[in-house]
């Protein structure tokens, strides 16, 4: 609070244009983090919130790779309160807008029999939002499409998490035995014309979930398809990806209400 008065302060004293700087000044500042994964060099983006957060929160980015979209999500969340770290699953500054490119890039990571370097990296990033300079003690994961995929592995490899958020992720495992390792809750936003990921994959997660007796939900949004998030889904034409204005404000809320579940827990 002392810093914001003094912040108004020198705006005043200075003109309009210190003014401008003084409503900048409380918005959450991200910065670039390298570190490393065995012998991946990586780049993710944090963002802190003013004061002691509520919670830290992993946010996996779509097949695009660490993008403004992920990092947007990011500065959401430190605006809600939360120590956010956007992850990168690619290697540092390894991004593409070519989804011919993307499908390589996801499919080297969400293709293998164990899913042990997509598990790995996801693992890594956790490390370093757990020791940041916030010191978060409890801590989430979202993602969105092959970030969804990321974060239900990331569950699955029993990490430490009191919850994660799949947006129109992908659904299936190479091993739903592994749903025994999930610490935390579940939730999974879905499409219900989601066409990447089929009846049956949908209806195979929900008897991994069940067998695994998992702390589990998932919401279907009539209307809505793949990647019904992301306002530039539209842009690269490709069949059954598209934003949903509705679908991407409800499902948000659904994260928040959860947040405020599974971080109230002692």
């Amino acid at each position: 609070m002392k810093r914001a008065i003094a912040v108004c302060l020198v705006a005043l004293a200075a003109g309009s244009a210190a003014s401008l700087v003084s409503v900048r000044a409380e918005e959450p500042k991200g910065e670039a983090v390298d570190y490393k994964c065995g012998d991946a060099a990586l780049e993710g983006w944090l963002v802190l919130p003013e004061g002691k957060p509520k919670g830290g929160v992993l946010v996996v980015h779509e097949w695009w790779g660490l993008d403004a979209y992920a990092k947007m999500r990011a500065e959401k969340l430190a605006k809600m309160g939360y120590a956010a770290f956007a992850l990168d699953m690619y290697g540092k500054g390894v991004h593409t807008d070519d989804p011919k490119k993307a499908g390589e890039l996801s499919g080297k990571l969400r293709g293998g029999s164990d899913r042990k370097v997509m598990r790995e990296r996801a693992q890594a990033a956790l490390e370093v939002l757990k020791n940041c300079k916030a010191k978060p003690t409890a801590f989430a994961a979202i993602g969105y499409c092959f970030g969804g995929t990321t974060v239900l592995e990331l569950a699955r490899s029993g990490a430490d998490l009191r919850g994660v958020v799949s947006f129109h992720g992908g659904l299936a495992t190479p091993d739903p035995k592994d749903a025994k390792n999930i610490k935390g809750k579940v939730l999974v936003c879905h499409g219900g014309d989601d066409t990447f990921v089929s009846a049956d994959e949908v209806a195979g997660f929900e008897k991994e979930m069940r067998d695994a007796k998992v702390d589990w939900q998932l919401i279907k949004f009539g209307g809505a398809t793949h990647s019904f998030t992301n306002p530039d889904s539209d842009k690269h034409g490709i069949p059954g990806l598209s934003y949903n204005k509705k679908a991407d404000e409800r499902s948000w809320k659904l994260m928040e209400q959860f947040f405020d579940e599974i971080f109230a827990e002692k």
